[in-house]
C-alpha cells in the first residue's frame, strides 16, 4: 500500500508541476498548521514508500485537489516511467532548516551580496583552474548553506536564497570536477539540484543535472550520463530559454558520444542539430539566466568538433576547431589548452603527425602551470595518441620533452 500511495503522490504532484518542497508547503497550509512539520524530505519518504502519510493523507488529498481514493488506489501496471530529476536528489536533505534558528533574520540585501560573490566566482573560473578556486568555492558554499538552515527569512527571500545556493553549487561542482575531486563534485551538484528543485527553478536544475551528467560521461559512467542528461532536458521542458536548451542538448550529444556505438553516434548528431536550432531561436528579446553568458555559437561549434573527434571523423573536426581557435580569447588559458588537445588528436587521426606534434607542444606548454586535472588528463590522451607516430622526428621530440 505504501509504495502505491507513493507512486500516486508523485504522479499527482508532477501533474501540477510542483516540487516536493512546494507540496510540503501546501500540505501544511491545508492542515492549517504553523511552522514546517512536513518538509521536502518527508514528502520524499512518502513518495519512495519509506513512510506512509497516515494522518496527513486527507491534507495531501486536499492540497492536490483529488479524492483520498485517488491516492490510495494502486495504479494499473504500466511501462516503467522515464527517470526524472527527482530520482537524482540526495537521499537525505542537506538543506533541511533547523527547528531552532539562532542566526537572526536575513533579507534581500544579504541574498544580493551572495549573488555578487557567486557571479565573481563564476568569472574567476574563466581565468583560474579548479585547484586554485577549490577552497574559496567550498568555503562560500558552506557559508550559504548555514545561512539557509540557521537564519529566518520570508518565503520569497528563502526561495531567492535557494536559487543562489543552486548557482553556487553549480560553479563549485564544476571547480571541484576540474580539480579532479569527482566524488566531492557529485555531492555538490546533488546539493545544488536539491536547492534548485525546492526553489522550483527548472532551468537551474537542468544546468546542475547537465553538469553532473557531463562529469559522469567523462569518468566511465556513460550510461548514467545519458540518463541524467536526458532527464535534465526533459525536466526543463520545451519552454526553457534557448541558450539553456542548447546547452542541455550539447550535454545529451556528449553523453551519447562517450557511450560509443553507431546508434549512440546517431543520437549524438541529432542532438547537435537540435542544439544549433535551439540557439538560433535566441534573440534580443529572449531571456536567459546570467550564468549562461558563455553559451554561444562558438561553444556549440567546439562541442560539435569534439564529437567528430571522438567519433574519429577528423576531416569534419579539424576545420571547425581551426576556425573557432583562430578567434578564441587567449586569456582563457585552460579552455584554450583543452580545445587544442582535441585538435591535436584530430590531426593525428587525419594522419598528420607533424601538425599534431606542433599543436601538442602548445597544449603541454599552456597546461604546465594550470592546476586543472582536466587539462592534465587531456595532455595524457594527446601523448598516448602521438605514441603511434613515435618514429616521426617532430613527434619524438614532443614525447621526449614530456618524458
Amino acid at each position: 500500500m505504501g509504495s502505491a500511495i507513493g507512486a500516486n503522490i508523485t504522479q499527482q504532484r508532477e501533474r501540477l508541476g510542483w516540487s516536493q518542497a512546494r507540496l510540503a508547503r501546501e500540505v501544511c497550509r491545508a492542515a492549517g498548521v504553523v511552522g514546517d512539520p512536513v518538509g521536502r524530505q518527508e514528502v520524499s519518504r512518502w513518495e519512495t514508500g519509506k513512510r506512509t502519510p497516515r494522518e496527513w493523507l486527507p491534507f495531501l488529498a486536499a492540497a492536490l485537489a483529488v479524492p483520498v481514493e485517488v491516492l490510495t488506489t494502486p495504479q494499473t501496471a504500466a511501462e516503467p516511467p522515464l527517470p526524472t530529476l527527482a530520482d537524482f536528489l540526495p537521499a537525505e536533505d542537506p538543506l533541511e532548516p533547523l527547528q531552532a534558528r539562532t542566526g537572526g533574520r536575513i533579507g534581500v540585501s544579504q541574498v544580493a551580496d551572495l549573488a555578487q560573490r557567486v557571479h565573481g566566482l563564476r568569472l574567476a573560473d574563466d581565468f583560474l583552474a579548479g585547484g586554485d578556486l577549490m577552497r574559496p568555492a567550498l568555503r562560500e558554499l558552506r557559508k550559504s548553506v548555514r545561512m539557509f538552515r540557521e537564519h529566518s527569512y520570508t518565503e520569497t527571500t528563502g526561495r531567492q536564497l535557494l536559487v543562489q545556493i543552486g548557482e553556487l553549487a553549480q560553479i563549485a561542482g564544476w571547480i571541484a570536477s576540474d580539480a579532479g575531486q569527482h566524488e566531492e563534485a557529485e555531492r555538490i551538484y546533488r546539493l545544488g539540484l536539491s536547492a534548485a528543485t525546492q526553489a522550483e527553478d527548472r532551468t537551474l536544475a537542468g544546468n546542475l543535472a547537465g553538469s553532473l551528467a557531463y562529469q559522469l560521461s567523462n569518468t566511465g559512467r556513460e550510461l548514467e550520463g545519458i540518463t541524467l542528461a536526458r532527464a535534465a532536458l526533459d525536466g526543463a521542458g520545451p519552454d526553457a530559454p534557448p541558450k539553456a536548451r542548447a546547452l542541455y542538448l550539447d550535454r545529451v550529444a556528449w553523453a551519447h558520444t562517450k557511450a560509443g556505438g553507431a546508434e549512440n553516434a546517431q543520437h549524438a548528431m541529432r542532438a547537435l542539430g537540435e542544439a544549433s536550432e535551439a540557439l538560433s531561436a535566441d534573440s534580443e528579446g529572449s531571456e536567459s539566466p546570467a550564468y549562461l553568458y558563455w553559451v554561444d555559437a562558438g561553444e556549440l561549434q567546439v562541442m560539435e568538433a569534439r564529437v567528430f573527434t571522438e567519433l574519429r571523423r577528423p576531416l569534419r573536426a579539424v576545420p571547425i576547431l581551426r576556425d573557432v581557435l583562430g578567434r578564441y580569447d587567449a586569456t582563457h588559458t585552460r579552455e584554450l589548452a583543452l580545445y587544442l588537445s582535441w585538435l591535436a588528436v584530430a590531426y593525428a587521426d587525419a594522419n598528420e603527425p607533424e601538425e599534431a606534434a606542433a599543436v601538442a607542444e602548445r597544449v603541454l606548454t599552456l597546461s604546465a602551470d594550470i592546476a586543472s586535472e582536466r587539462t592534465a588528463e587531456r595532455g595524457r590522451v594527446v601523448l598516448a595518441r602521438l605514441a603511434d607516430y613515435a618514429d616521426v622526428p617532430e613527434v619524438r621530440a614532443v614525447l621526449d620533452s614530456a618524458a
